[in-house]
């Protein structure tokens, strides 16, 4: 597999003095769907600014063909007067392509997220996981090679937030892009991940790793296994001493 995003030794040190991350490194591949969690505050937001050029890193390198990345934030950032068909066209605009064609990729991508029937829908009268499905279809349109996901259910109901895990992953496994996704909850980065990065908190170090078994596509049943429950006990614990919790 060909690596698609390359962090070696990467600090992040803002205006204020604050250091937010300090010597970070770890590759993804083509193919690999890897989840960051720690303690808030840790600085895993920031990864996905610095790999998208939206902050600054004082030290170290970081590799990523910015001209093929999607990003999906914590909140779905859709226009309030355009359409679910006119914002995911949106960046498509942004970069010039016509209208006609746009509209023909924006329709295939409306498909994809299972928003059929809703393009001339405006966001006021769409559900909160409608919203974030008009969000990665406005990204996949773009036909990224990586796609980083900002905590984007992190504010969903539970049942909702389960089902867009399991209809990122169809995503994920269709398109083949390389993810990069950050999460608070441990349940749904063992669900969702190849692989695992456990965060220190601030300045945020990768602490631990831990590769995930389960093959894809991954059924909603899996999240009731033992081996399911060991592996996240085994997160949650290097979580918990990475936080300076351990033993309490």
């Amino acid at each position: 597999m060909s690596t698609a995003l390359s962090f070696n030794d990467v600090g992040v040190i803002f205006p204020d003095g604050t250091e937010a991350i300090r010597g970070v490194t770890f590759d993804v591949a083509t193919g690999e769907f890897v989840t960051v969690v720690g303690p808030s505050g840790c600085g895993k937001s920031t990864l996905l600014k610095v790999a998208s050029n939206l902050v600054a890193h004082t030290s170290g390198q970081v590799e990523v063909d910015r001209a093929s990345l999607g990003y999906t934030f914590q909140d779905a950032t859709l226009l309030p007067w355009r359409t679910v068909q006119r914002n995911v066209e949106l960046l498509l605009e942004f970069h010039g392509v016509s209208k006609t064609e746009r509209a023909a990729i924006a329709q295939e991508h409306i498909e994809l997220v299972g928003l059929t029937g809703f393009e001339n829908h405006y966001p006021k009268r769409l559900s909160g996981g409608m919203k974030m499905r008009v969000s990665l279809a406005r990204s996949l349109a773009m036909k990224p090679q990586v796609f980083m996901f900002d905590e984007p259910f992190g504010a969903l109901d539970e049942i909702t937030r389960e089902r867009l895990n399991s209809e990122l992953l169809d995503l994920f496994s269709t398109e083949g892009f390389a993810g990069l996704f950050i999460t608070h909850s441990i349940q749904e980065a063992v669900f969702m991940s190849t692989r695992i990065l456990v965060m220190s908190a601030r300045p945020g170090k990768i602490v631990a790793e831990f590769k995930v078994p389960f093959e894809y596509p991954r059924r909603d049943e899996l999240r009731y296994e033992p081996d399911f429950a060991r592996l996240a006990g085994e997160v949650s614990e290097a979580l918990r001493a990475s936080s300076g919790e351990a033993g309490h």
